[in-house]
């Protein structure tokens, strides 16, 4: 069986390769070029050395254009109507399970494999998804999004293993990205300065506005409505009598509503988006866990409402800073039901 494999120059890619290669798939690696302002991708180069030491074929395939419609762009939109948006997640339904997928498939290669820690099963007419044996690597959080048709077609070569196994791996493969650091930025915005970035690609800058209470009375001016997220009570710059963080941000208005702790609890949220891997539709009143953000721990929920690709969620307990923009995951036990952009 011939299998792509998305390659970003890291450990687990490489490692991901190297097992492929050793249970009998005929392989190649591939990267998209996705964000490269400056000319070469950073990675790319050490991508296609592990890929030669292989002894694979290695390709580049150049979407910046797509990149920069589809998952920059979405970037931008949410941050300025106010949310807070995970890249990763659009990225990797448009371009790494989408964009590249079709590329595979368009030059013969039935399956694609990534590195990503995470499990794919077949059970009951269905390819479902399940966190990775490691749950300190689980990485299911960021793959809710994926098809069927997607996960039909994908290999996931590290969900059965550890970061640490997945590195032993690639040392006795002597591939140069065994030790190599992990990368804990959004690749198009190395400095983290997400505010900086926006800007510089709008060129223009967003204006001051007022933060106020939820009474409407102006406690003070903020820089810049992009600035801030949910939850924040640091870098405000003002003085209060009392702890306050960002539980709102009004796009429309321009402002920031600032509140106590207590205020940033919410029972409720609602979804759109929504896609459903374990069932083709959910149950009104279906018992899941759900996480918010990643690297969080799940808590008890209910869908209580679920129509289209909308669904409503209510926790067994409040929870905090639920942030528009960011994904509510919903498990049963290990296995991942589906997901949707909190709004």
């Amino acid at each position: 069986m011939k299998v792509l494999i998305a390659m970003s120059g890291g450990v687990d890619s490489s490692a991901a390769a190297l097992l492929l290669r050793k249970e009998g798939y005929t392989c190649a690696g591939a990267m998209m070029r996705l964000y490269a302002p400056a000319g070469i991708q950073t990675g790319e180069q050490d991508a296609a050395n592990a890929a030669a030491a292989l002894e694979m074929p290695f390709f580049v395939y150049d979407m910046q254009e797509d990149f920069q419609k589809w998952v920059i762009q979405d970037f931008i939109n949410v941050y300025k109507a106010g949310g807070t948006p995970n890249p990763c997640i659009t990225c990797n339904r448009t371009m790494k399970f989408g964009a590249f997928l079709d590329q595979a498939r368009q030059a013969g290669y039935e399956k694609i494999a990534t590195g990503h820690y995470a499990k794919i099963a077949y059970e009951n007419g269905r390819y479902v998804l399940y966190q990775a044996d490691d749950p300190a690597k689980d990485q299911s959080y960021v793959l809710w999004s994926l098809t069927q048709d997607q996960l039909s077609a994908l290999l996931l070569p590290l969900g059965t293993r550890s970061k640490e196994e997945a590195r032993e791996a690639a040392r006795e493969g002597a591939l140069g990205t065994a030790d190599k650091k992990e990368s804990q930025d959004i690749c198009f915005v190395p400095d983290g300065d997400y505010a900086g970035f926006i800007e510089r690609t709008l060129g223009r800058t967003f204006p001051e506005g007022d933060f106020v209470d939820e009474a409407g009375n102006v406690l003070g001016r903020h820089k810049g409505i992009i600035r801030y997220t949910v939850g924040q009570r640091r870098g405000l710059g003002l003085s209060l009598r009392e702890p306050l963080y960002v539980i709102r941000k009004d796009a429309a208005k321009n402002q920031i509503v600032l509140g106590t702790s207590d205020r940033l609890f919410s029972r409720e949220l609602t979804a759109v988006r929504a896609n459903w891997i374990a069932c083709a539709h959910p149950a009104q009143g279906l018992r899941v866990q759900a996480r918010i953000r990643y690297n969080q721990k799940a808590f008890p929920a209910t869908v209580t409402q679920a129509q289209g690709d909308t669904f409503r969620l209510e926790f067994d307990e409040p929870q905090r800073a639920v942030s528009p923009g960011q994904s509510a995951v919903l498990y049963d036990g290990t296995r991942v039901v589906g997901g949707g952009i909190i709004v």
